[in-house]
């Protein structure tokens, strides 16, 4: 079979093929040829050659493929797109078996070369030396079999590389061109391009997309007229869109909520009929309602149709989570110590959307605490939160959250009670404030001795975030403020207040966020505050660890005292940066690179900044990243370790 000259295809075709040689490079070649279920047993055999059934009347060959010109690229494209080669340890059954695996591959292999832009590619493949098409193919491949495997040799020319010629987007009624729509390097078709099949593909969704954000819900492609023009080596284009009218949103049914109070999705919609249609506002209602722990799935469903009004009904379906979970988790690092918690959960309490989370979790810390030498370096933490959602208007919660603690740092060791009392308030999807009242009791020991820290302030916290993963984000911002005026501090009393915050960015290269750059910035101060020791230590600033500077010991890039003990700081300054880097689905290097410190000072002076590097390995999972970091000190004191070692889930930011 060849494909020559000048060849004007239907308006699908090259777009079918290229869909189809996706879909049938993500799906087992096997399958094809043995029984499906049968494939996906054969992950867990550790043997599976000893396991598969016999082919009956099994047909051996040899298989040559030969690709001629072309990069690596396009022979790698060739070679995986063949079921000949993918299949060639599996011998197909009888005669007909190879032939039909031999004819599969004309059609796979120019899939392949239109998605590498090469439209005017000759592909021959001869069985036994002839045509798998010939009308005497099974004789030949009989009589072949018998002196021992049947030679198969697949050749292709490619033909020269085609780039985009003439892009048209049309109205599909007028066939003039939209008065408006997405630039051709939005669509990637930019004249004088790579004419690759899968680029026409993605031009398609981002013009439907360009017009339903513009508020044309029913936008479609109508037709298309894919024309590779072999006297210029150019692909011309021709979109045809119907953009539909523009609407706005209409009534929004609910349904399947029974679980929760009457009424209860629907005053968190807040979108009111009349409003503009937006595809976005959809897509950030769904993620809005996903929040609520009580709900496992919503299904946002347009109407089919607009209503009198001229506005588009909008149906939701929602499913119930099992209200109650329990689970555990561990944390290990080489410089903050190890821990392990076991946790229960309900996520509707009293069947309003309240959540109650218990935690017990013992941890060790993994050395002699530096401070106080004899103490017990396990701790532990019994902790309680509680959200009630709602509590004055949809957009307000109570947050309620109390534990008994002790706790063993280098710089000390503490046990008490803590609890925060606090009303959440959402202003939009990104943007939220909390308000709280917190307090603190216990007994604290430090280099100074034995002592009660009583700590009462107001925090007030700013929470504004635009990335699109919690766990593991490829853009936006996130931004933590925090400012906490205390009615007491410890010896510090009335008065001093507390400013911290912290700024993540997020950047992905590539549409498949395959290599995203993540940098954060951190700082805070306490001030007001008389002395250093006025203030309890567990309230003072640490830096090293974990979740700072990586590679130093747990609060080590933190200020000491004449005896080189760790004291802690007035101020601090924290900065990351990081490359992440997917190597496949599932696997992915990091490295990065820490800076920092704690000070003496009530502002940052930047003086003895520490300074690390490092790289990690991270294990993709559908909940999040496993992260494990390997990070060294770069400008390590007499006190300081040689290396740290961090393991936990998630991104380090």
């Amino acid at each position: 079979m060849a494909i020559s000259g000048r060849h004007y295809w239907n308006r699908l075709r090259p777009l079918l093929l290229a869909a189809v040689a996706v879909t049938l490079s993500a799906v087992p070649s096997h399958a094809q040829d043995d029984d499906f279920f049968g494939s996906i047993a054969a992950l867990f055999n550790p043997n599976p050659t000893s396991r598969q059934t016999p082919v009956i009347d099994a047909t051996p060959y040899t298989l040559n493929i030969e690709v001629q010109g072309g990069d690596s690229s396009l022979k790698n494209a060739v070679t995986q797109a063949s079921n000949l080669e993918s299949l060639k340890d599996r011998p197909p059954s009888g005669a007909a078996g190879l032939v039909r695996r031999a004819l599969s591959d004309f059609e796979r292999i120019t899939a392949a070369l239109y998605g590498e832009g090469r439209y005017g590619a000759t592909i021959h493949i001869t069985v036994a030396g002839i045509a798998p098409n010939a009308p005497n193919i099974f004789d030949v491949v009989e009589r072949a079999r018998k002196a021992g495997p049947v030679p198969v040799q697949v050749v292709v020319d490619p033909g020269p590389p085609f780039v985009f010629g003439d892009i048209r987007i049309l109205d599909a009624a007028t066939r003039r061109p939209l008065a408006e729509g997405p630039s051709l390097r939005a669509l990637g078709l930019e004249p004088g391009e790579s004419a690759r099949a899968d680029r026409v593909v993605r031009a398609e969704a981002v013009v439907v997309d360009f017009w339903r954000e513009r508020g044309h819900p029913f936008a479609r492609l109508t037709g298309k007229d894919v024309v590779a023009d072999h006297a210029t080596h150019r692909l011309n284009v021709t979109l045809l869109v119907e953009t539909g009218p523009v609407a706005t949103f209409g009534t929004f049914t609910v349904s399947g909520a029974d679980f929760l109070p009457p009424n209860f999705i629907e005053e968190r919609v807040e979108i009111p009929p009349g409003t503009p249609y937006s595809p976005d506002r959809l897509t950030r209602l769904r993620k809005r309602l996903l929040t609520i722990q009580a709900i496992a799935s919503v299904r946002i469903r347009e109407g089919e149709r607009l209503d009198a009004q001229g506005r588009l009904p909008i149906y939701i379906e929602v499913r119930p989570r099992d209200p109650r979970y329990v689970g555990f988790s561990a944390k290990y690092s080489s410089t903050d110590g190890s821990s392990i918690n076991g946790f229960w959960g309900h996520r509707n309490l009293f069947g309003g959307g309240e959540t109650l989370r218990l935690d017990a979790s013992v941890s060790w810390f993994g050395g002699v605490p530096e401070a106080v030498p004899n103490a017990d370096p396990f701790g532990y933490k019994l902790a309680a939160s509680f959200v009630k959602p709602g509590i004055w208007t949809p957009q307000d919660d109570l947050i309620l959250n109390a534990a008994i603690l002790r706790e063993v740092t280098n710089a000390y060791v503490r046990e008490g009670v803590v609890a925060l009392l606090a009303v959440r308030h959402r202003f939009d999807d990104q943007l939220s404030m909390q308000v709280g009242v917190d307090f603190e009791d216990g007994q604290v020991e430090d280099t100074t001795g034995i002592y009660n820290a009583l700590v009462t302030g107001i925090p007030v916290d700013l929470f504004y975030d635009t990335t699109d993963n919690a766990l593991d984000p490829s853009r936006g911002i996130r931004l933590n403020a925090t400012v906490e005026p205390f009615a007491y501090l410890g010896d510090s009393g009335a008065g001093p207040v507390m400013l911290k915050a912290a700024l993540s960015a997020y950047h992905a290269f590539d549409d498949d966020r395959r290599i995203i750059i993540a940098g954060r910035v951190a700082a805070g101060s306490l001030v007001g505050v008389g002395d250093l020791y006025d203030v309890p230590p567990q309230r003072r600033f640490y830096v090293g660890g974990g979740g700072s500077v990586r590679g130093y010991d747990y609060q080590s890039a933190s200020p000491r005292n004449a005896f080189g003990q760790i004291v802690g700081g007035l101020s601090f300054f924290e900065a990351s940066a990081e490359l992440r880097v997917r190597i496949t689905d599932t696997i992915g290097i990091v490295p990065f690179f820490d800076m920092g410190s704690a000070f003496a000072t009530e502002y940052p002076d930047f003086s003895g900044l520490k300074y690390s590097a490092g790289i990690g390995l991270r294990y993709y999972t559908p909940i999040g990243p496993l992260r494990v970091d390997f990070a060294v000190p770069l400008n390590p004191g007499p006190d300081d370790g040689s290396f740290g070692v961090y393991v936990s889930l998630g991104q380090a930011f």
